[in-house]
């Protein structure tokens, strides 16, 4: 028999401590970059509404995890879809399941540290930005200005999308965010770019960027969210090499037809010193995110820490 600690949303969500999500997230994209975890393909058994996918990772002192997460048409969105499910980790020298934990939470926070930790690495200006911009207003959007209000409440945000009171609603956790009239508006002038949307087609474009900006995008699972032009003019960075060598959803819309030649370079590569990341202050730099499961394990690890330190959750024997 083993006991397995069950957390439910919120408490998932409250034990993601985000300094040690930093670090947790920091060493397994690390450890992607150098080949040490080890994570198979995503797969997903298809239904008539939808999907129910898994991804099992290995992170070598983070943990043994796997998510399963089912994505079906939301009703209430149409045009939307919702995600249900739930991570497990396993511990990594005996295998014995250690925690569920749900999964919504989880996947949102982890996908706003990685998309923090590119801009960190790969902006032009370290240390504190003078204006930000979040572009988005669904979960992922809300996830990120959180974040960041509890890094740095302090640094001027502009959110922007395409309904104003999910806008106001997204910016409200964030004591210096305002709402922008649009996209353009938000993206001009901003030293760091969030974009966190369910696009089919571009919302990013190059003429709005100034010299040395960098963009992180984790949203475009249906289409790309920036446009040739960005692209193009970008150093491009990612999680895995699958982003520019696979088709979507697991690769990026954005890295589909890339000119001959045009590298990705793994962020891990360059959080761990093995890349340089940009080359120049004028240079555009572009993270995308598309999920690995080993950002997943290294959230798993730090929920379930900080959950057994402070007594959290419902133990069940299994």
């Amino acid at each position: 028999m083993s006991e397995v600690l069950f957390l439910d949303g919120a408490r998932t969500r409250a034990a993601l401590d985000p300094h040690r999500l930093l670090d947790a997230t920091a060493a397994a994209l690390v450890a992607i970059g150098r080949g040490e975890a080890s994570a198979p393909p995503r797969i997903a058994a298809r239904a008539p509404g939808g999907l129910l996918g898994a991804m099992p990772g290995y992170v070598p002192g983070l943990g043994l995890a796997a998510k399963l997460v089912s994505v079906f048409a939301d009703p209430a969105a149409p045009g939307r879809s919702s995600h249900r499910g739930f991570v497990a980790l396993f511990d990594e020298a005996d295998g014995r399941p250690l925690a569920l934990m749900d999964a919504g939470p989880l996947t949102e926070v982890r996908t706003a540290v990685t998309a923090t930790l590119g801009a960190r690495a790969l902006a032009s200006v370290r240390g504190r930005p003078a204006r930000i911009a979040v572009i988005g207003t669904g979960a992922q959007a809300r996830a990120q200005v959180a974040l960041l209000a509890a890094l740095d409440p302090t640094t001027p945000v502009a959110v922007a999308g395409r309904d104003p009171r999910r806008a106001r609603e997204t910016a409200a956790p964030h004591p210096a965010a305002r709402v922008e009239a649009g996209i353009e508006e938000a993206v001009r002038g901003a030293d760091r770019v969030f974009c966190c949307t369910g696009a089919v087609r571009p919302v990013i474009h190059r003429a709005w960027l100034g010299p040395g900006a960098h963009v992180s995008s984790v949203g475009g699972s249906h289409g790309p969210e920036l446009d040739a032009g960005t692209v193009g003019d970008a150093a491009l960075f990612a999680e895995w090499s699958g982003a520019a060598t696979t088709r979507p959803p697991s690769g990026a819309h954005e890295f589909q037809d890339l000119p001959s030649g045009k590298p990705v370079t793994l962020l891990g590569s360059v959080l761990g010193g093995d890349h340089p990341g940009r080359r120049d202050a004028e240079e555009i730099t572009v993270f995308k995110s598309t999920g690995h499961a080993a950002l997943d394990v290294a959230a798993a690890h730090v929920a379930y820490s900080v959950a057994t330190a402070r007594g959290w959750g419902m133990r069940v024997e299994m």
